[in-house]
């Protein structure tokens, strides 16, 4: 099983699969706070051109450097075709946000050598690993 704190440590560039830039969005507030964390965030979006001061690309597949961290805000029913462009692009991890669970993708994934973190929030699992790491 994957480590989210192990992750959260050893990964820096996360694309953000659904981001929006309408600020009530869950993907934009935990965007912010991710990139507030020090965190390289790419939003991935075709209806968007940028969010959060960065350029959003229509797909997985046109973002030009390395990706650590596929962070899934879609519907459970997109994420087989997410985890397939993650593997394409040589993604380190499958981050599905609360509710968002495709047991066969992440399975895809996890044969793929892609860790996989599903039915979590990145946002409250890096608060968690930061209150841990303080005490």
């Amino acid at each position: 099983m994957a480590n989210p704190a192990g992750i959260l440590r050893s990964c820096h560039t996360i694309a953000v699969v659904g981001l929006s830039s309408k600020r009530y969005r869950p993907s934009f507030g935990v965007a912010e706070y991710m990139k507030d964390a020090g965190f390289r965030i790419i939003p991935v979006n075709p209806f968007e051109s940028e969010v959060l001061g960065e350029k959003s690309y229509k797909t997985l597949d046109s973002i030009p450097e390395p990706i650590d961290v596929v962070d899934i805000f879609r519907r459970s029913e997109f994420v087989p075709e997410i985890v397939e462009a993650a593997i394409r692009i040589g993604a380190r991890v499958i981050w599905m946000q609360e509710g968002v669970i495709h047991e066969e993708a992440a399975a895809k994934a996890r044969a793929a050598g892609l860790q996989v973190v599903m039915d979590r929030c990145i946002l409250k699992e890096h608060r968690r690993m930061m209150v841990s790491s303080n005490s």
